[in-house]
Parts: C-alpha cells; sequence; structure tokens
C-alpha cells in the first residue's frame, strides 16, 4: 500500500518546497495538491462537503498546484507529485499538456495527473468550460494531451479542441505518458477510468464503496482487453492507520493523508505526527 500526503496552499503557507521535503525524508510516497483558479461571490452552486451546502472559504485561497509540485520536485529526488485533482475543463489542454511534460521531464518522471471535471458551475463556467458536458470535455481534453505527449507530431480534431499538426516539446519522461486518474463518483466514473484513465481516486469513501468499485473495475478490465491489476485506486483522505488497513483489504493500492495545515509552525511537526501515525502500517503492508 502506498501512502501519500496532501495539503492545501494559501496565502499564509510555509514554502512548499520544505514541506514537500520533509515528507519524502519521512517516508511518503507522494505529494498531492488540489485547485480552484477562481471562487464566484456569488454562485447558486451547492457544495458536497458542508452540511448546508456552503462554500467552505479556504477553497477561494488555494495555490497554484501545478507551481507548487514544480517547486516541490526541486527540493526532492524520490517522491511522486500529484494533483487531486486537476479541474481538466477549466484549462487549455495544448498549455496544460506541455506544463505536465516539463513537470514530469524536470522531476525525472514522478507526475501523477489526478484529474476532475468540477462540480461548481458558475467557476467552470467561467474558465471557459462546458459544465453540462463536462466529462465528454475532459476525455477531448485528455485525448489531447495524450496525442501531444506521444507524437512527434499531433493534430486532433473534435467537438472542442480542433487543431491541425503540431510540434510540442519535451515530451513526459514516463512513457508512454504520466498516470492519470479520475476522480469523482459520477455514474459513469468506472467506465471512463478503463475507457482512458489509469485509476480511480475518490473522496469520502468507504471500505465497502472500494470493494464494489474495484470489483466493477476488474470487470470492466477484462471486458475491454485490459490487465485489472494495471488499474490503481488511490483512496483520498483516509482517516487513518485502521481506515488505511481496510480500503487495502478491499482492493486500494494507494491513499493519501491529509496534512491539515501548511502555515509556518503548524506544517512540520504535524507532517511527522501523520507519518508516525500511518507510514509503520505501511511498511508492514510493503513487507507483506
Amino acid at each position: 500500500m502506498k501512502i501519500g500526503v496532501s495539503t492545501v496552499l494559501n496565502s499564509n503557507s510555509m514554502d512548499v518546497a520544505e514541506i514537500a521535503r520533509k515528507a519524502e525524508e519521512l517516508g511518503f510516497d507522494s505529494f498531492w495538491l488540489p485547485e480552484h483558479p477562481v471562487i464566484p461571490v456569488h454562485t447558486t452552486s451547492r457544495y458536497g462537503g458542508t452540511p448546508d451546502g456552503s462554500i467552505p472559504p479556504f477553497m477561494a485561497d488555494m495555490g497554484d498546484p501545478f507551481i507548487g509540485l514544480a517547486m516541490a520536485s526541486a527540493t526532492t529526488t524520490r517522491i511522486r507529485l500529484g494533483t487531486a485533482v486537476c479541474l481538466v475543463p477549466e484549462h487549455s489542454p495544448l498549455v496544460q499538456a506541455k506544463q505536465i511534460a516539463a513537470l514530469d521531464h524536470h522531476s525525472g518522471g514522478r507526475f501523477i495527473f489526478g484529474i476532475g471535471a468540477g462540480w461548481l458551475r458558475e467557476e467552470t463556467e467561467i474558465m471557459g468550460g462546458d459544465f453540462d458536458h463536462r466529462w465528454t470535455q475532459t476525455r477531448e481534453a485528455i485525448e489531447v494531451m495524450k496525442a501531444l505527449w506521444t507524437q512527434d507530431e499531433a493534430e486532433y480534431h473534435g467537438r472542442y479542441y480542433d487543431f491541425p499538426a503540431l510540434k510540442v516539446f519535451p515530451k513526459p519522461a514516463q512513457r508512454p505518458h504520466p498516470p492519470v486518474l479520475l476522480g469523482g463518483a459520477a455514474r459513469n466514473v468506472f467506465r471512463r477510468v478503463v475507457a482512458y484513465g489509469d485509476g480511480w481516486m475518490p473522496v469520502r469513501a468507504t471500505p465497502e464503496d472500494v470493494r464494489a468499485a474495484r470489483a466493477t473495475l476488474d470487470e470492466l478490465a477484462e471486458s475491454a482487453g485490459r490487465d485489472p491489476k494495471s488499474i490503481e485506486i488511490c483512496v483520498s483522505g483516509a482517516a487513518g492507520r485502521d481506515e488505511i488497513r481496510q480500503m487495502a483489504e478491499a482492493g486500494a493500492t494507494m491513499s493519501t493523508v491529509r496534512l491539515a495545515s501548511s502555515a509556518p509552525g503548524e506544517a512540520l511537526p504535524t507532517l511527522e505526527r501523520l507519518a508516525e501515525e500511518v507510514l509503520g502500517y505501511s511498511r508492514v503492508i510493503r513487507a507483506s
């Protein structure tokens, strides 16, 4: 079982490079950052993570994950670097393909592309996304990026993106490209994972959810001619050692724990306590 740590960067965070370096020293396998490029002041969208559906204030003060991960890559050599998650319809896939390829190239092949389609209609639309068909747009964007990552001359002609043959370098260090993990629990998420992803990355999942997902993913993968073992399940925000154990037994291959504060004076001591709590168990899993 691979154990990573995720956190949120904001205006008061300490140097993310120091946090990532400490996470690597403590033995975490991966380091993850989320994103919200903008949060509209007025919105009718409801957030599923709060009792009243209100949008938590921290979402309006969230650092750019790609800049943060690039900084983290400069002070580390082993730890994987992931987005949890990147809101794909809110970006140009041509620009993003370049950013990701450069990050993966310069980090020595350590990037993991955790993706989502977004839940905040006003944000998605302000950033240029088609909210009502955001997963269709996301699939096209991923197809665009894969073409640019794997072909010396790539062109694409779709509903959302249409361009002639292009040259885009450098290519990612990972071949054929960095792994793509799909977040969310939409109705067709498992079919999407098997069709164009490398894994599922749920939030607030139970061990029962993971066990059922593993069975479904295995069946869909076999039907599609894919090796079921090639599909990861990375559980975001595990609550501790016992839950990590249950998730591993249910079929998860990766898990993250949340570093609640990235503030100076709080981040590193909290990170040490998290490592003491969960990494001892993860080492047992690796050895078993």
